[in-house]
């Protein structure tokens, strides 16, 4: 904690649900809810104000949903990682959030325990995916963005994107490869900008699809 708690924003429709998640959340030495949302644009705005680490997120909300909020926090240039939390595992809903940034995918009777990890982790730089979720992405007949592209990949950024498609996150990275995580950086950006990906999230499924990694 040498840089303080990990700071959650809870934004889903249910406030009981809300409740339940701050109940547990609040007793984790090392997380600090800071605010709650009600739906998607509430979120949105509570995100801009608070500039949280951590955003669990509901998928389906009335008004502006899970997804779209993914979008506006992209497109708001957002530091926030999501974790998308959600009783639904249609593929439908799975794909699309994940396609909007999401930075991981839990489902709402995930154990306690279990999901403080899973905010510790995406907070740390990982990726994190349930089994079922990697494969549904991976599954999708739609044309991938970088299809074709990975021969424009130097060693070290394959070798970058191998460690990515772990889950490592940067700072691991840098440990595995004796490079500086500014290196690894400018490595990351170098294989987005390449790949015409938009996150590392895409960048990880990418490479578990091209056999690089995973």
């Amino acid at each position: 904690m040498a840089d303080g708690p990990i700071r959650v924003l809870l934004v889903d429709d249910h406030q009981v649900v809300r409740r339940g998640l701050r109940t547990f959340l609040e007793v984790q030495p090392d997380i600090e809810v800071v605010g709650e949302a009600g739906d998607g644009e509430e979120g949105v705005d509570r995100a801009g104000e608070l500039a949280p680490d951590v955003i669990l997120m509901d998928v389906r909300m009335p008004g502006v949903d899970g997804i779209e909020a993914l979008r506006r926090l992209r497109d708001n240039g957002s530091k926030a990682r999501v974790l998308v939390v959600t009783s639904f595992t249609e593929q439908r809903t799975v794909v699309p959030a994940l396609r909007a940034g999401a930075a991981g995918y839990v489902y709402k009777d995930v154990d306690p325990d279990a999901l403080a990890g899973a905010i510790r982790s995406v907070h740390a730089g990982h990726v994190l995916l349930q089994p079922e979720v990697a494969d549904a992405l991976l599954s999708q007949e739609e044309t991938t963005p970088g299809q074709g592209r990975g021969g424009t990949l130097t060693e070290r950024e394959r070798e970058v994107l191998s460690l990515i498609a772990e889950g490592r996150s940067n700072r691991e990275i840098a440990r595995a490869l004796v490079l500086s995580e500014k290196t690894v950086k400018t490595h990351v950006s170098n294989i987005l900008m390449k790949l015409d990906l938009s996150d590392r999230t895409q960048a990880a499924l990418w490479a578990v699809r091209h056999g690089i990694g995973g």
